[in-house]
């Protein structure tokens, strides 16, 4: 710290400086919890999307044994028939929560019911395989979302864990140390200050005292 950037070396500053190293110890002190709360909801989406990902893996394994087991009832012709036939309408509703100021989106699948009996499908005249198929196809799409939703949430937590831990460690190892030595200057000068001041005090005395017995004689 150079001369130019000294604080004056007063009781007033002094306190000031005293102020601003009991907040910045506060902040860092919440900036902690922060952080560490933070990562605890990133390990635990991290094993969200773990999970996510086998449950989908498990189920596209499901629908592709489906597949083939109505492509053995059926024809190629009637299952891509059967599918066009089933086109329905598919929205995706989404909304963003906040989890500790990082805001994450929430999606929802909207899938257009399914009315039966329907042109070029029917219960009766459909393999049970199919249907299964369909269905699985269904919470796979429905599992891509909580997917996506997980991934977006990963990277989003990432970015705010770094930001805080940058924000941790200046206030740790720049801002906390630059006020301490500042205090610990001042509280070195004011200390001078006030022994020179009674160096002072004592010369005066002495001098007082010499004037004072001379006049006496």
């Amino acid at each position: 710290m150079g001369m130019e950037d000294m604080p004056n070396p007063t009781r007033m500053e002094l306190l000031k400086i005293k102020d601003r190293i009991a907040l910045a110890k506060k902040g860092h002190k919440l900036l902690k919890q922060k952080r560490d709360a933070l990562i605890l909801e990133f390990f635990k989406i991290i094993k969200k999307s773990k999970d996510i990902r086998g449950q989908i893996n498990a189920r596209m394994k499901s629908a592709y044994l489906s597949i083939a087991v109505a492509k053995a009832h059926h024809s190629m012709f009637d299952v891509k028939a059967l599918s066009l036939a089933n086109a329905r309408q598919m929205d995706v509703d989404i909304e963003v929560k906040n989890v500790m100021g990082v805001k994450i989106p929430n999606l929802t699948l909207n899938i257009e019911k399914r009315e039966y009996p329907m042109k070029g499908y029917s219960l009766s005249g459909t393999s049970v395989a199919l249907e299964h198929a369909v269905e699985s196809y269904e919470q796979v799409l429905d599992m891509a979302l909580q997917l996506a939703e997980t991934e977006i949430a990963i990277k989003r937590l990432i970015m705010e864990i770094e930001k805080t831990k940058r924000r941790v460690n200046s206030l740790e190892f720049i801002m906390l140390p630059s006020l301490e030595n500042q205090m610990k200057v001042i509280t070195l000068k004011l200390d001078e200050l006030e022994r020179d001041g009674f160096v002072s005090l004592k010369v005066i005395k002495r001098k007082l005292e010499r004037e004072a017995a001379q006049n006496s004689n």
